[in-house]
């Protein structure tokens, strides 16, 4: 695996013809019937969820929904998700852990819709939730950040048992944007920011924020999505493999413990 570059990663990141999430359901997973809802006020777009199979076993899958082109991204927010779409996602987590099916989050957020409907709605204490009652799920979770993860919008679906990220894969807990119109008041010094952010998945990996890397074929997933699915398959199978065989609350305690040391650093 290269020396991963921030700016070159963030730049294959964004290439539009990179793989979303309907992609890799349709390469991923059996009979995918997606359902819709809060069950409080409305479907966000920008949250895909439903039950599939995965090499026959049931499963929760849920991601959030990137567009290929402006329509799409319109359609979806842009991935951003409102309130009622980390609700969504949090029903089917409950629905999963009722039926004993693992989780599979495919994440791909800027972040949060940050609008005054989705303040109004309870924007902070949706991702607040979803951050606690992951923690305590009984069931396998795994994630993969497959494009950007953004901020607490992508960690609302990345309180796992096992956090993968694809090569070029970029996760932070500000864009670099935002970094950089905060720090210096200039957003043009974005890719300034990116390289001092600590935000590629080597970086992470060092860092033990996540548990690996997915390989993606030289020049990005676009270059060979087929490829990209088949090293996701391998990751979730492994991390299924060895996390099916436990009891809830090994499983609880695992995903706590993983958290807990996260950051965790000393000093001479």
């Amino acid at each position: 695996m290269a020396e991963i570059n921030a700016v070159e990663s963030m730049k294959i990141m964004r290439h539009k013809e990179r793989p979303t999430i309907h992609y890799y359901i349709s390469r991923l997973f059996e009979d995918f019937f997606e359902l819709h809802g809060d069950r409080l006020y409305a479907d966000d777009a920008a949250i895909c969820g439903g039950v599939a199979r995965f090499n026959g076993m049931p499963v929760t899958v849920i991601g959030h929904v990137k567009g290929r082109n402006t329509t799409e991204n319109i359609a979806s927010n842009f991935a951003m998700p409102h309130p009622e779409g980390y609700r969504k996602a949090l029903r089917l987590m409950h629905q999963a852990e009722k039926f004993s099916r693992p989780v599979i989050c495919l994440v791909d957020t800027s972040g949060a819709y940050c609008g005054v409907g989705a303040e109004e709605r309870g924007q902070g204490e949706a991702i607040a939730r979803n951050l606690m009652e992951m923690m305590y799920l009984k069931v396998p979770v795994v994630s993969i950040v497959t494009g950007e993860g953004g901020s607490g919008g992508a960690l609302a679906l990345a309180v796992a048992n096992r956090v993968y990220m694809l090569e070029n894969a970029i996760y932070s807990v500000i864009s670099p944007k935002g970094f950089a119109s905060i720090l210096w008041k200039d957003p043009s010094r974005e890719q300034e920011a990116a390289s001092l952010m600590k935000i590629t998945s080597k970086d992470l990996l060092d860092f033990a924020v996540v548990d690996g890397i997915v390989e993606e074929p030289d020049g990005g997933a676009h270059r060979s999505p087929r490829q990209t699915s088949d090293n996701i398959r391998v990751r979730i199978e492994e991390a299924l493999g060895s996390l099916c065989g436990l009891l809830p609350e090994e499983i609880i305690a695992q995903r706590y413990a993983k958290f807990r040391a996260t950051g965790v650093f000393s000093e001479a």
